[in-house]
């Protein structure tokens, strides 16, 4: 048989196999490998041989807690690692759910972070961490009375707790007075000698002199009473005042009359006279020596001059009040309500102060004579039941003293008269009094004045209202002849009349 040519043909050899390449170990650095190497005699982990000495330079970890390693280390008696190959699972034991899924990495990525959370194990017990456990608390009556303490330690802490209160005491004491700047037990303020200064014709030393001149009048008739005030004009005891102030009383048995002087003493006084056509009247007391009221002269007032209020204000008395002199020669028409009281004034007007109760008082300048009797007041709303404005009227105490010497003579006061009846009256371009009515017989009569006529001048006063007309007869004596202004039917003309008694 002739070999076939495969088998003459010789096997090929077998291409050379690549082996692997050496690993390359770089040099280790003697500094490291003292630190990270391991020690000499052990040859796995870093974990000491038994019975092996320690090597210094190594620090032993300390032992893991109880918790964690009854948690996380190998059961008693067997040598089995955490992690297992998946060949050593039971056969027959059943997957859970995806971890061991055909596309899953049954090991855990070394990269992956691992936190390491506390321990599921219920807190320790005190008789677990050798704390005792918390004895039952006394109350109050079985430390006092349930013989509980000894007398001894009851004694100690009432000794500290008497100790502890006196300390908060003083403490509380020391705090109270440091802290409280404001007041002070033992302060005594120092005080000196007042420098007094009060020159003569000051407002002190005028009212000093004035006020035990001026009275308070008091007025009762029945359950009813007003009050006023009066000035002292002679030693015998004579008193000027306002006549609506005494009018109430004046012919009423029952009514009584008081003057208060600013002492405080009180005197009956009795009714001399009465004028309510200038609203003044006089009143006499029975008083030793009283003190009187200088009268001084209202003919040399100027407008701005100083002047001082003295009375009883609302029944305050002694009331001291200052201003100045706002005007002069002021007709004011007074018509006191309750009383008989129907006159015309030629007032000095004043800003001092006046209220109801300063009617009868002294009007002084500053030399502390008295220049006037306070009368009226004008308010906003009209009369005395207001308060002051800076509007009082005074009766010029040149004509107070003229009408107060006749009542003081005779009881009573005559005037002159011209005997007619006007209303103020006014064209555009000059003011005067219109004559209603003549009276028969009158001064005006005889002079040959007649209704419709406008009086514009009496003697040398120009007459501007029915008010000033009456004031300006006034001025002059009974029976004296007067020249008197008139217009009639748009032409001037003057007459003479020769005044009567009213």
């Amino acid at each position: 048989m002739t070999p076939s040519r495969d088998e003459n043909q010789a096997t090929p050899p077998a291409p050379p196999r690549l082996c692997p390449r050496p690993v390359q170990r770089p040099a280790v650095d003697p500094a490291a490998a003292r630190v990270f190497g391991r020690p000499p005699g052990v040859e796995g982990g870093f974990a000491v041989p038994a019975g092996a000495p320690a090597d210094p330079r190594l620090r032993a970890a300390p032992p893991p807690p109880e918790a964690l390693a009854a948690a996380f280390s190998r059961p008693s008696g067997t040598r089995e690692v955490l992690q297992r190959p998946p060949g050593a699972i039971r056969p027959d034991a059943e997957p859970e759910g995806d971890l061991w899924a055909a596309d899953t990495d049954p090991w855990r990525d070394p990269g992956a972070a691992a936190v390491l959370g506390a321990p599921a194990v219920p807190e320790p017990s005190p008789a677990a961490t050798g704390e005792p456990p918390a004895g039952a608390r006394l109350s109050l009556r079985e430390v006092l009375f349930g013989r509980r303490l000894q007398p001894s330690a009851l004694a100690l802490f009432g000794t500290a707790v008497l100790l502890v209160g006196a300390a908060g005491g003083l403490m509380g004491r020391w705090t109270a007075e440091g802290g409280g700047p404001l007041t002070d037990p033992d302060v005594t303020l120092v005080q000196v000698e007042p420098a007094v200064d009060r020159p003569a014709g000051s407002v002190a030393d005028v009212a000093d002199r004035v006020l035990p001149a001026v009275v308070s009048i008091e007025i009762r008739t029945g359950d009813q009473g007003g009050f006023g005030s009066g000035v002292v004009i002679d030693g015998a005891g004579f008193v000027l005042t306002n006549n609506h102030v005494v009018s109430p009383a004046a012919g009423n048995p029952d009514a009584t009359l008081e003057t208060v002087f600013a002492d405080g003493t009180r005197v009956p006084a009795w009714i001399v006279g009465r004028d309510p056509k200038t609203d003044l009247a006089v009143l006499k007391v029975e008083v030793a020596n009283p003190t009187v009221a200088q009268l001084g002269r209202s003919g040399t007032l100027e407008p701005g001059d100083g002047v001082i209020a003295i009375g009883s204000p609302l029944g305050l008395t002694s009331t001291v009040t200052t201003g100045i002199v706002s005007a002069l020669d002021r007709p004011v028409r007074l018509q006191g309500d309750g009383t008989d009281t129907n006159a015309v004034i030629d007032a000095i007007q004043t800003d001092a102060a006046i209220n109801p109760g300063n009617s009868g008082g002294a009007l002084v300048n500053s030399s502390g004579a008295v220049v006037g009797i306070n009368t009226a007041i004008r308010t906003l709303g009209g009369g005395e039941g207001g308060g002051s404005i800076g509007l009082g009227f005074a009766i010029p105490i040149d004509d107070a003293r003229a009408i107060a010497e006749e009542l003081i003579r005779s009881g009573r006061v005559r005037h002159p008269d011209l005997g007619v009846n006007a209303a103020s009256v006014t064209d555009g371009t000059s003011d005067g009094a219109r004559v209603q009515n003549v009276q028969q017989g009158s001064a005006a009569a005889e002079a040959g004045i007649v209704e419709g006529d406008v009086i514009v001048r009496v003697g040398e006063r120009g007459v501007a209202t029915a008010d000033e007309l009456e004031v300006a007869v006034r001025e002059f004596e009974i029976g004296a002849p007067v020249p008197v202004a008139l217009v009639r039917d748009n032409r001037p003309l003057t007459v003479t009349v020769t005044l009567k008694s009213d």
